[in-house]
């Protein structure tokens, strides 16, 4: 299994937005392109509290390119995309990092 953490970083009072389009939209879509999520945190404490991390988990990169490839050109993903950034980007920034788990860890 390979993780990929996923970093945002929002603009400052675009939290609540970014939120919304994961739990009313995005999730939803992902799930029709077969991309799993291991989970979702936001920062509580650290050098940013405008942070969402999330984790999703693929067998392998190919299936990664595929799946994700997929989805960003969804037609419903391109709209809602639109119309949640129609008064602005909610994003600063986005870093991911791919991971494999090491013998020991309890995600394998």
């Amino acid at each position: 299994m390979i993780y990929e953490q996923r970093t945002y970083t929002t603009i400052p009072g675009r939290m609540p937005n970014l939120l919304a389009r994961f739990r009313n939209h995005t999730l939803r879509i992902w799930d029709r392109h077969g991309i799993r999520t291991v989970g979702f945190w936001t920062t509580l404490v650290g050098p940013d509290n405008n942070e969402l991390t999330y984790m999703l988990v693929w067998d392998s990169l190919a299936e990664r390119e595929v799946k994700y490839a997929a989805f960003m050109a969804d037609p419903e993903w391109l709209k809602v995309k639109a119309e949640t950034e129609a008064d602005g980007p909610i994003n600063a920034k986005i870093a991911n990092a791919f991971l494999i788990p090491t013998d020991f860890s309890l995600l394998k």
